[in-house]
């Protein structure tokens, strides 16, 4: 069994070395690449400096991109799953372990580490949108949940390895959600524990969410409907 740890970084070079020496002392058990997003800062140079597995991108291409990146990395090397964690140092891998058990265990092709599993959302200004876009994949997919529609720290199984690294139009946002559970994929959530940002600055301003819910509304409620389903047996 194969396991790789993708982390998509942009700009993260004073959380980078954190997340990774982590990996590297106290869960040797995981392979991990750091998608190196076409950053400015000096990502790429603190990652070459301290000789870290790294998939450096000459260009940035997205958080969509940079998934696609690392997914044909797992399927070209023959990864029989992959955990993608950000590089800000909010997800902990010690939760690798019971995503794997949940995934055996519902028979899952995506696992979701979930704030909100069993816990309640906080009732704030990103909160509401994040309760607002599960409202909206509630109401397509026939009363499907996800309570953490944005987290970062999902598990993917091969099929999905090879769906989010080929297919079209697949990426790790809401809508690809909402879609893939109308097209028979079967996602699951863990309870997890998530850290805030300890450094650098996320590109969700006010202006930017703002943008992002009215394109994933649009997208879950409208445009789902004229993808082309690839049903599951």
């Amino acid at each position: 069994m194969k396991v790789l740890i993708i982390i998509p970084a942009y700009n993260e070079a004073e959380s980078i070395e954190r997340v990774v020496d982590n990996l590297i002392e106290n869960y040797p058990q995981y392979d991990y690449i750091v998608i190196n997003d076409g950053s400015t800062d000096a990502t790429r140079k603190v990652c070459v400096r301290r000789g870290y597995n790294i998939l450096d991108l000459p260009v940035n291409v997205g958080l969509s991109g940079a998934i696609k990146s690392g997914m044909r990395y797992a399927n070209y090397y023959g990864y029989d799953y992959v955990v993608q964690i950000d590089g800000d140092g909010q997800h902990d891998p010690k939760y690798i372990d019971m995503m794997m058990v949940s995934m055996k265990t519902t028979e899952a092709d995506i696992i979701i580490g979930s704030r909100f599993k069993t816990e309640k959302k906080p009732f704030n200004a990103r909160m509401i949108g994040s309760q607002i876009i599960t409202w909206a994949i509630r109401v397509t997919t026939k009363g499907k949940y996800i309570g953490d529609v944005t987290s970062g720290m999902r598990l993917f199984n091969k099929k999905m390895i090879k769906r989010f690294g080929y297919e079209m139009h697949y990426s790790p946002e809401p809508d690809t959600l909402a879609y893939l559970l109308n097209s028979g994929v079967k996602i699951e959530e863990v309870q997890v524990e998530m850290y805030e940002r300890r450094a650098g600055v996320s590109y969700l301003n006010f202006k930017n969410s703002i943008w992002y819910m009215m394109k994933m509304m649009f997208s879950i409620l409208l445009f789902q409907w004229f993808r082309v389903k690839i049903k599951e047996s």
